[in-house]
């Protein structure tokens, strides 16, 4: 059967001119929840595809290997400056991207008060970049997922942010749509709104059901609601597939699952945090 002719991840019609290597790391990283296979695919993405550059810098941070994160940010943010030419919506996407992604180096390698100027400058470059790929087209899946992702990130982590700009986005505009409901799971979990969030999180399963992080997305979400037996099951479903997962994230869910599971056991905390935390530092 012939291939076609252009890969994207993102759009089902009008498909952009993405590197078939880069779209196959991209879907073992967020459909099958396999990074490994995403790091080893990267190693021969095209150079000159940000979005190749920006997979690799998120696994960077994942493992906390903050130069890779460094130079990998940059790489996207000029691959994306590259682009513009020939491509100006998705060059815009990733030099957003490229920001936000520097931005994130200064807040890993520097103290609060040092890294917030160089935040704040990076964060309105990446808005920037994103109001002119909004004016080319405001509807695109890829642009969409994008943003949405990026505004809950700092709905998580400003006080002043809320994350219902970016559920709307990822409701209505985002690809593909096993992505954009993960991030949906995500929003209502933190808003404490816990049956869409469920929904959501079973919509992204039932498109890819392989995919151990979201096994641990919906552990969490029964975690929030306090049904600490129920969640089990899914922590143990993530955690069949750790070999894939990277070392610190397989340990984080080591370590909620094992809290957890002390909750149904009825330990103390102090006995539950002597017993899981050295999950923490598995190597």
């Amino acid at each position: 059967m012939a291939l076609p002719a252009l890969a994207d991840p993102f759009r089902s019609a009008n498909p952009r001119n993405i590197d078939r290597t880069t779209e196959a790391a991209f879907i073992a990283m967020f459909a099958e929840g396999n990074y490994a296979q995403a790091a080893a695919l990267l190693e021969n993405a095209s150079r000159n595809e940000p979005l190749a550059h920006a997979l690799a810098a998120s696994l960077a941070y994942l493992n906390r290997d903050w130069d890779t994160l460094r130079d990998r940010a940059t790489q996207t943010r000029r691959s994306a400056e590259r682009l513009m030419q020939s491509d100006p919506l998705r060059g815009n996407i990733y030099r957003a991207v490229g920001h936000f992604l520097e931005g994130g180096y200064a807040v890993s390698t520097q103290s609060t008060v040092a890294a917030t100027p160089t935040v704040l400058r990076e964060l309105q470059r990446a808005f920037s970049a994103l109001g002119e790929a909004e004016r080319i087209a405001p509807d695109d899946p890829e642009l969409n997922l994008v943003k949405g992702y990026i505004e809950l990130f700092l709905a998580t982590n400003l006080p002043f942010s809320s994350p219902e700009q970016a559920l709307e986005k990822l409701q209505n505009f985002a690809g593909p749509e096993y992505l954009a409901q993960r991030g949906i799971a995500i929003g209502y979990r933190d808003l404490e709104q816990f049956e869409p969030a469920m929904a959501a999180v079973d919509q992204a399963l039932a498109e890819t059901p392989d995919n151990p992080d979201l096994y641990y997305l919906k552990a969490q979400i029964l975690v929030r609601q306090e049904k600490y037996r129920e969640s089990l099951e899914f922590f143990q479903r993530a955690l069949e597939k750790e070999d894939q997962l990277p070392q610190r994230h397989a340990n984080q869910i080591a370590w909620e699952a094992c809290r957890a599971e002390s909750v149904v056991e009825g330990l103390r905390d102090g006995v539950s945090r002597q017993r899981c935390n050295p999950l923490l530092r598995r190597r």
